[in-house]
């Protein structure tokens, strides 16, 4: 696997960071790219989105990992919803036509928010994909499991992967399941049995992180 760090300008007087990840020999010709968004409170260096990235081009597709521009200037809070779909917009616009690669397929996807924003914006058919992946999907705010994020996801039209923990107090498993049995796409769910939000486990697991992150990937 090789990796590049990249600089991708959002709007006229901002960039980000980025990463793009393809396998040793080179990505083979219509190969699939995946694009990977980080959640709120990190970036794209979170351990997990790397493991995903790394372990995909190690499977022969081309990845890409980015930071959202309030995590490039170093700030805590989020972007705006209107920033973070400029910057998924730039980025998106950046791998499907500035990289040496031609894809027969893109699938995007992100930790939590990258997520989130990524499933609201092909929903509204502001993101062009094949197909999304949604690691730790925040259904719901901790603690307000009647209000949930989940209107846009019954307009979707492509097929949608999700990994959820047993512990996530942003994804109840049962209203999760609720929702996806009313998806009128094609759809599957990974459970991290005792995961986290962040699919961490606790110490009497007796498993390494690794060994869940590459199960992820």
């Amino acid at each position: 696997m090789k990796s590049k760090q990249l600089t991708i300008p959002v709007g006229a007087d901002e960039k980000v960071s980025g990463v793009v990840c393809t396998p040793d020999s080179g990505p083979k010709d219509n190969a699939v790219g995946v694009i990977i968004a980080h959640g709120a409170g990190n970036d794209m260096h979170e351990p997990m989105i790397v493991k995903v990235c790394e372990g995909l081009a190690d499977a022969g597709h081309v990845t890409l990992r980015f930071n959202f521009v309030y995590r490039e200037k170093e700030h805590k809070a989020p972007d705006s919803q209107a920033k973070l779909e400029t910057t998924w917009e730039c980025v998106h616009r950046f791998f499907t036509e500035s990289l040496p690669y031609t894809f027969k397929a893109v699938i995007v996807g992100g930790k939590s928010m990258g997520g989130r924003v990524a499933s609201q914006m092909a929903a509204a058919c502001k993101l062009s994909a094949q197909g999304i992946i949604l690691l730790g999907y925040p259904l719901h705010a901790s603690g307000k499991k009647d209000t949930l994020r989940d209107s846009h996801l019954y307009e979707m039209n492509i097929p949608m992967l999700f990994f959820a923990g047993t512990r996530d107090a942003l994804c109840d498993l049962a209203l999760l399941n609720g929702v996806l049995n009313k998806l009128k796409v094609s759809w599957d769910l990974m459970v991290i049995e005792g995961g986290d939000h962040s699919f961490h486990l606790p110490r009497s697991a007796n498993i390494n992180q690794e060994e869940v992150y590459n199960r992820v990937a």
